[in-house]
């Protein structure tokens, strides 16, 4: 730490450039998480599943000889061609540019969506470095950042919002805030259960009144995350700005892609930008709302 508080102190340039380029590296590997992780889950589901109700099946024994699929192997490949990325051909960013957005060998296009997290997630964790000083609250506000990218768009391609990621953020939430963290403990243990609670009631409303289900339970327990990391003052802030987000670019999407309006949108992106705006401005925010009220 006392080396990273000198590049701070003196080197404030060359601070922010590692920062910038720490977010670039960490967003490659959020693109593997955002399209591996699902498929991680869905494999262990069917697993589980055929393991208790059909253990001789041969669909389990194929499922038990496919080879090791997680977040480090196999190494990437071209869907079409199955030529491995090589580490030159990996760089974030530059890679995309210098092969022109296409394979190397097959010339298959690469989605701009790629570079497009790795500069996001770049620019977020810059964004969040300007905020904070070298410490315990940086270090935790970097990983919920990458944690809100991944799940946002995991949530736009899959309708879900994972465990594995929610419920580790939800505790280190508590844990950040009885070091050098954002509220105190008390708050942030009554923030995460009234998180969980603000939605879970919404949802039984709705569906007591309409029969449909208007979220999942991947939203309360991100609103958890919130009320573990900011506090139950946070809260009424959090639903509001959610709400509002998710109106505004839900309903520009409908319009702009022409969906029909019965078609489900997944509210978890809207609660991650909610999150991620409350955590640098959340107190001016919340007090300017206050004032406003009184």
């Amino acid at each position: 730490m006392e080396w990273i508080l000198n590049c701070y102190n003196n080197f404030p340039g060359l601070y922010y450039t590692y920062i910038f380029l720490l977010g670039l590296l960490v967003g490659s590997f959020l693109n593997v998480v955002i399209y591996r992780l699902p498929v991680m889950m869905e494999k262990e589901f069917k697993k589980d599943y055929l393991e208790y109700f059909d253990a001789e099946s041969e669909e389990l024994a194929k499922l038990n000889a496919e080879p090791k699929f997680n977040l480090v192997v196999p190494r990437s490949r071209c869907p079409k061609c199955g030529h491995l990325i090589s580490a030159m051909e990996n760089i974030p960013v530059i890679s995309w540019l210098f092969l022109r957005g296409k394979c190397r060998k097959c010339k298959l296009p690469i989605s701009f969506r790629y570079p497009s997290i790795e500069l996001l997630s770049a620019v977020l964790t810059l964004t969040v470095a300007f905020f904070f000083p070298p410490s315990w609250k940086l270090l935790g506000a970097i990983l919920l950042t990458w944690a809100l990218i991944s799940l946002s768009f995991i949530d736009f391609d899959k309708m879900l919002l994972p465990d594995e990621i929610t419920q580790p953020f939800l505790w280190l939430g508590l844990v950040i805030n009885t070091v050098d963290g954002f509220v105190t403990v008390k708050s942030a243990v009554i923030g995460a259960v009234l998180g969980y609670l603000s939605l879970w009631s919404v949802y039984w409303g709705f569906k007591l009144i309409t029969g449909k289900e208007g979220m999942g339970y991947g939203d309360f327990k991100l609103m958890a995350v919130i009320g573990s990391w900011f506090g139950y003052q946070m809260l009424p802030l959090a639903v509001l700005m959610s709400a509002l987000v998710g109106a505004v670019i839900g309903i520009t999407y409908k319009i702009v892609v022409k969906e029909s309006a019965s078609k489900p949108i997944p509210f978890g992106p809207y609660i991650a930008v909610t999150c991620y705006v409350i955590m640098l401005w959340g107190v001016q925010i919340n007090d300017w709302y206050l004032s406003l009220m009184m």
